[in-house]
């Protein structure tokens, strides 16, 4: 049996036709269904649907061989025990720093400045300040970033940017580029010693996929 971790959303939509390649199509939608494991065509391949965060740790402990998770989140869990051969170049999105329009973040940014800053991607954030030479307050929030900045509970927030809308509606512009973000497949490294006849086949069909897409765009 090879188990693969999804989430769902844009990554489920979009690691679709990538498994349709390898001639793996789900049974049911997990956007339109309850069920968290769902079969697909192949008896011996089932899909688990899980939260975005949660996927690198079914990969590291061995309960998924495969997954697909964003960079960022692979970065904030630490990719323990997890392969990471193949960057799929898809979801898309860069982290970024935001702040108010009247901030001044240039004169804000220099080494030994203190900045309070409001993220869920506590690491990410901490290791590029520390590249600044900055202190920072790390004030963790699960949702409504935006928020933080507006009610002076921050002076900026780092947080994914795709369109840019959900800044720009609430006051807030990118003042920093920190990294661009896609999602990885990612592989238990046992699994992929048990199990490299059934799995070595799915990561070559991967990779040749997004090789020719990247090659037709």
């Amino acid at each position: 049996m090879i188990t693969i971790a999804l989430s769902k959303g844009r990554i489920f939509t979009e690691t679709a036709p990538l498994l349709q390649a390898a001639g793996i199509v789900a049974s049911e939608d997990p956007e339109n269904s309850r069920k968290l494991i769902i079969p697909t065509n192949h008896p011996d391949v089932r899909l688990l649907i899980l939260r975005a965060t949660d996927v690198p740790t079914y990969v590291q402990h061995g309960a998924a061989d495969l997954g697909i998770a964003g960079r960022d989140v692979l970065i904030e869990h630490g990719g323990e025990n997890i392969y990471q051969p193949v960057d799929l170049e898809i979801a898309r999105c860069r982290m970024m720093v935001a702040a108010q329009q009247d901030f001044d973040y240039a004169g804000a940014v220099r080494p030994g400045a203190r900045l309070r800053v409001a993220t869920k991607y506590v690491r990410i954030a901490r290791d590029y300040f520390a590249g600044l030479g900055m202190h920072v307050d790390l004030i963790k929030l699960y949702g409504s970033m935006e928020l933080a900045p507006l009610v002076q509970l921050a002076d900026v927030i780092v947080d994914l940017v795709s369109s840019g809308a959900t800044l720009k509606a609430n006051g807030l512009v990118p003042v920093a580029h920190i990294m661009d973000i896609s999602s990885m497949l990612i592989v238990n490294q046992a699994a992929l010693k048990l199990k490299r006849t059934s799995l070595q086949p799915l990561l070559d069909t991967f990779a040749r996929t997004v090789a020719s897409q990247h090659a037709g765009a």
